[in-house]
């Protein structure tokens, strides 16, 4: 199993119409996309959040249950359900306004935190929890308590609404990526915390800092590897775009999805990878990510839309 940690929350997508402003809501947060987009490649998942027991947060663990995805590592509060609005830009790229100060999944303290069974091989964190006190420090204390034992994953998923201290983000991003032995990162993320800097540059820096694989998606250009076998891009695919919501989370599960299914469970593999190893990886994480941009908000594709297999 593999678990993955981080914020459960509501997207509410905003319509003008002749009866005014309407809002399509549908479940979110890129820690449970990547849950359930794992689930839907037919890999055995669980998320480790503060799940609120208010109506928005019972559907969440309804669709969590639907999705087939292990609600075992929950930790059920009476803290509301974080909201989160989202516009579109011309591109279809996501602008997001959150609402959830004090909320479940802002919420997690360390002594709240299960152990982690001896079935999980690997740990995934990301996005706004990385930096959501108390819930970010406790994700990064199980991080440091499980590494060495389990696979350790991180897309920093920058949201600056959430945490507008760039400082913050630049301080609690290394303390996990020191930990981790897999980050994947946007080419936008990198731009926001590290302006100037080539993102080449900030991959040679983390895998001195202690990552085995490091990888930089670039959205319709592609993505790029770096590791010890050296760099790997990977082009985009030529899909027509609904919208952005997800494509991400979409890489990051079926990233992970590849390394279930070729065996690649250790930090031992990572840096075994061959360029042709790495080449497979991107393709079928890119397959992925495309295929969730020709749709409308984070709806993650099943593992029979990605045959062949990865393998």
């Amino acid at each position: 199993m593999f678990v993955v940690c981080g914020e459960a929350l509501w997207d509410f997508f905003g319509r003008e119409g002749a009866s005014g402003l309407t809002f399509d809501a549908r479940v979110g947060g890129s820690p449970f996309n990547v849950a359930v987009g794992l689930a839907r490649l037919d890999h055995a998942a669980a998320l480790l959040t503060g799940l609120s027991t208010d109506r928005l947060g019972q559907r969440l663990y309804d669709t969590l249950e639907r999705e087939r995805v292990a609600t075992s590592y929950l930790r059920r509060t009476d803290r509301p359900t974080t909201l989160s609005l989202v516009d579109l830009g011309p591109d279809g790229s996501p602008v997001y306004a959150f609402y959830g100060d004090n909320a479940a999944d802002r919420s997690l303290q360390a002594d709240a935190l299960p152990s982690i069974g001896t079935d999980v091989w690997g740990l995934h964190a990301g996005s706004y929890s990385l930096v959501a006190d108390p819930t970010g420090a406790s994700l990064l204390g199980l991080f440091g308590r499980q590494k060495g034992k389990q696979l350790l994953t991180l897309d920093p998923n920058v949201r600056l609404t959430v945490e507008p201290d760039l400082d913050i983000w630049r301080a609690r991003v290394a303390a996990f990526v020191a930990l981790a032995d897999l980050v994947k990162v946007s080419e936008e993320d990198l731009e926001l915390l590290f302006p100037g800097r080539s993102p080449d540059d900030t991959a040679a820096a983390w895998l001195e800092a202690g990552a085995a694989l490091v990888i930089v998606t670039r959205g319709r250009t592609g993505a790029q590897a770096f590791g010890a076998f050296g760099t790997v891009t990977e082009p985009g695919r030529a899909v027509e775009v609904a919208d952005t919501v997800g494509a991400g989370d979409s890489f990051m599960a079926a990233t992970i999805a590849h390394l279930a299914e070729t065996d690649a469970h250790a930090r031992e593999a990572l840096t075994a990878f061959t360029e042709a190893d790495v080449r497979r990886l991107l393709g079928f994480a890119s397959d992925a990510a495309a295929i969730t941009c020709t749709r409308r908000g984070a709806d993650l594709p099943r593992r029979v839309e990605l045959i062949p297999a990865a393998t």
